[in-house]
């Protein structure tokens, strides 16, 4: 049984049927807009799913200007009320999430799969909860973030992670593990033991898949990490990758999907069967104690 969709998978459903409306009607988003009480920008941003109208009255303007059905706009502006409900990440603050991880947060809150990979760390859906404090405490004076902020986004990463573990709909999990950041030791032996242990329990999972990718691979290596968030419903697939800026980028265009999968494709050909993961893991926390 499918879960309720979320918030920002209703916005993200909504804007794609109004972006398919306006295209029936052969109009241009400037064209839509013309005399309405919202600007192109506006209606730019609700077609992607970053946004709601305000009012349930512009919404019904612009169906009635697409020539949608009564009832048609009734079930849409019922669908408008449910997308601004409130997300249940709402009350940590945007002084405790980076620039665009609000909308990154939506996305995979509304995935049915992700797959991704980590070039230099273990990616953070797959850390524990060790793991993840003491890869926020070596980069605080880099950043140049609070003890709270690290605290704050440890506590968002855990409860991220119980999509994976959850009785109803579990998201897919599809992650290419990187050797050199497998070996790279954050915290220490025992802090590494622990997330050996967690990623050996996780790749059991029916919904989970690991791989590992060796570091002798002579084929293709991301420089950066990816993800890529696979919605289902009709809803486009999304990318995200943070940036140097600490910025988070998410996009569903089509050109950057087609890139991202064909970069974790490409990866995917040069990793270790989904088997061998185990036994990996197992080798690499039997050296921590040689």
């Amino acid at each position: 049984m499918a879960g309720r969709p979320r918030p920002t998978a209703r916005r993200i459903g909504l804007g794609h049927e109004l972006r398919q409306y306006r295209k029936a009607a052969d109009l241009t988003i400037a064209q839509a807009v013309e005399g309405m009480p919202f600007d192109d920008s506006t209606l730019q941003r609700i077609e992607a799913g970053w946004k709601s109208f305000r009012q349930a009255g512009h919404l019904r303007m612009l169906l009635e200007r697409y020539g949608v059905a009564e009832d048609e706009i009734e079930r849409l502006i019922a669908a408008q009320r449910e997308a601004s409900s409130r997300e249940w990440w709402t009350g940590v603050g945007t002084t405790n999430l980076l620039s665009g991880m609000q909308r990154f947060l939506g996305v995979e809150s509304a995935a049915r799969e992700i797959r991704f990979f980590h070039p230099t760390v273990v990616p953070g859906l797959l850390q524990t909860e060790d793991y993840a404090r003491a890869l926020h405490e070596l980069h605080k004076p880099i950043n140049e973030t609070t003890t709270e902020f690290g605290q704050a986004t440890v506590r968002i990463r855990m409860q991220r992670k119980e999509a994976i573990t959850r009785d109803e709909d579990p998201v897919k999990i599809w992650g290419i593990l990187y050797e050199p950041a497998l070996r790279y030791a954050i915290g220490g032996a025992e802090v590494m033991r622990e997330q050996y242990a967690e990623l050996t329990e996780l790749a059991a999972l029916e919904n989970v898949t690991l791989q590992v990718l060796p570091q002798a691979s002579n084929g293709y290596i991301a420089l950066h990490h990816i993800t890529i968030m696979i919605l289902g419903r009709g809803l486009p697939t999304t990318v995200q990758t943070d940036t140097a800026w600490h910025t988070v980028a998410v996009t569903d265009k089509l050109r950057d999907v087609g890139r991202f999968t064909r970069m974790f494709d490409a990866m995917v050909a040069g990793a270790l069967p989904p088997g061998d993961t185990p036994k990996f893991l197992h080798r690499l926390s039997k050296e921590l104690t040689e």
